[in-house]
């Protein structure tokens, strides 16, 4: 049987998927892309072009840190990691990922 296509992620929920990858401590951009696709079972997939802004976004908010550093295959990388603001961001985001996942499941489960 042939995979759907991969839904479009919600605005926001790129950035929630970020500091949750990255509670497991430092990652580069590839290893961020590469868990969320790994945790959501293979469904969801980030681009470059929208993780790479993202992180800078959320860099400029001061929710991630960057350091440079060496990856697995010895290249230079830029390494993103959870900051204190950004350990808050994450419990108040999926707070509200929580609430809104919950309210389309009862809508669903009605009959209209």
């Amino acid at each position: 049987m042939a995979k759907s296509p991969t839904p479009a992620l919600l605005q926001g929920t790129l950035d929630l998927l970020i500091l949750h990858a990255l509670q497991r401590g430092a990652l580069h951009g590839y290893a961020i892309a590469q868990t969320i696709h790994l945790l959501s079972d293979e469904v969801l997939r980030v681009e470059e072009g929208s993780l790479y802004p993202a992180l800078y976004r959320l860099e400029l908010d001061g929710a991630i840190a960057a350091t440079w550093g060496v990856s697995e295959n010895n290249r230079k990388a830029k390494y993103y990691e959870l900051t204190r603001h950004g350990t808050r961001l994450l419990a108040a985001q999926h707070e509200t990922w929580t609430r809104l996942s919950d309210a389309v499941q009862r809508v669903l489960a009605r009959q209209p």
